[in-house]
């Protein structure tokens, strides 16, 4: 899903005399989740085994609990599919959430909302998650209110997010605003390409009381090797406020996360 072309556009910073360039996007298109395996909605129910399921909330205050489906049978994985919540003792089946394989969930009482993040895209150097938003009607049962398409993510940090290189040092721009200064240490992969900045490989969220927090990685392009390198690269960080009426977001502005 690696982008093809490159928008070539810089522009000159009014405060530094470099050129800043807008970051690149990896994914072509929204992330589109495969059909639902038939055994999936088959064997997920209340009652399914607990020895195929994976607990990763536990919420005795607002009596929630949240389960991931890891497996059909014994021998026969889930393959990434299927979450079941129970409220107050009301138990709701969701086997289209494609949850992958480190789910969170977080329960804000004070706003009715069930935040679950499902990893939609894995593998070697790459994690990305989609985020939702889980409400419960009248009956107690849960449901999909609202959800965040990483590609989304993608697009909108597009539009706010540049950098200028000058040797190994790589500055970061949140609409124009410094963020911070990295130094890249890698030596063994030639040099660093004018596309140097790329984002849309590391896309995921940590849940508090505070609400969702987006956490994003960009990757570095050199003139060699076929991916991108993340060592040396900052986790970028922003809370992320869903607009439940209209199905939209804002993003706050981003900050650069201290490491311990």
């Amino acid at each position: 899903m690696l982008a093809t072309l490159l928008v070539g556009m810089s522009f000159v910073g009014c405060k530094e005399n470099v050129n800043i360039h807008p970051v690149s996007g990896t994914m072509e298109e929204a992330v589109q989740v495969d059909s639902v395996p038939a055994m999936v909605r088959e064997v997920l129910t209340e009652n399914t085994p607990q020895d195929l399921m994976e607990n990763i909330l536990n919420d005795e205050e607002n009596r929630v609990g949240v389960w991931s489906l890891m497996q059909c049978a014994p021998d026969v994985s889930s393959e990434g599919f299927g979450i079941l919540v129970v409220k107050n003792g009301v138990s709701t089946t969701l086997p289209e959430l494609l949850h992958g394989r480190n789910p969170q969930a977080w329960y804000d009482d004070a706003q009715g909302v069930l935040w679950l993040t499902c990893g939609v895209m894995e593998g070697t150097g790459v994690a990305v998650e989609e985020l939702n938003a889980l409400r419960f009607n009248d009956n107690g049962q849960a449901y999909v209110a609202w959800t965040l398409n990483p590609y989304d993510i993608q697009q909108t940090l597009c539009e706010r997010l540049s950098f200028s290189v000058s040797g190994n040092d790589i500055t970061f721009y949140d609409n124009k605003q410094k963020l911070a200064t990295v130094t890249n240490t890698v030596t063994d992969r030639g040099n660093i390409l004018d596309d140097a900045v790329w984002i849309g490989e590391q896309i995921g969220y940590e849940l508090g009381a505070d609400g969702p927090m987006l956490c994003v990685v960009p990757g570095l392009n050199f003139t060699t090797g076929l991916v991108l390198s993340y060592d040396d690269m900052p986790t970028l960080t922003a809370h992320v406020t869903p607009d439940f009426a209209n199905g939209s977001y804002s993003i706050e502005a981003l900050s650069v996360r201290k490491e311990e």
